[in-house]
């Protein structure tokens, strides 16, 4: 499973995903200032599920209807960045399967997996 993390995604977690045998590429490595559009496109490029903070790609993706591999929003406030980064990386191992043209949202206490409508 590869994963494209946006530029707001601590690097602590996408350290722990590469250590955990999953292919992830970061914005702020490759692209750094780049549109939330040009990040999805990038992702399709990629062939990769966004790892994100930030709620606009919500809008783009099922409001507005854009193509994407799927997305994963992390609402999590009241962790440690290292706290956060395991919770994150403990859900993606565990539901790896679904998540997959899927907009899912973790929270600190739950997971909700959302398919997208092709």
């Amino acid at each position: 499973m590869k994963f494209f993390a946006d530029e707001g995604v601590d690097f602590p977690l996408v350290d722990l995903l590469r250590n955990s045998s999953f292919i992830i590429h970061y914005a702020a490595e490759e692209m750094r200032g780049a549109t939330d559009k040009e990040v999805l496109e990038k992702c399709l490029e990629y062939d990769c599920i966004l790892v994100t903070k930030d709620k606009d790609f919500g809008e783009l993706v099922i409001r507005n209807n854009l193509p994407s591999k799927g997305v994963i929003l992390i609402r999590i406030e009241n962790l440690s960045i290292k706290d956060n980064c395991l919770l994150v990386a403990s859900f993606i191992k565990k539901y790896s399967e679904e998540l997959s043209n899927s907009f899912t949202v973790i929270q600190e206490d739950k997971i909700r997996i959302r398919k997208l409508i092709k």
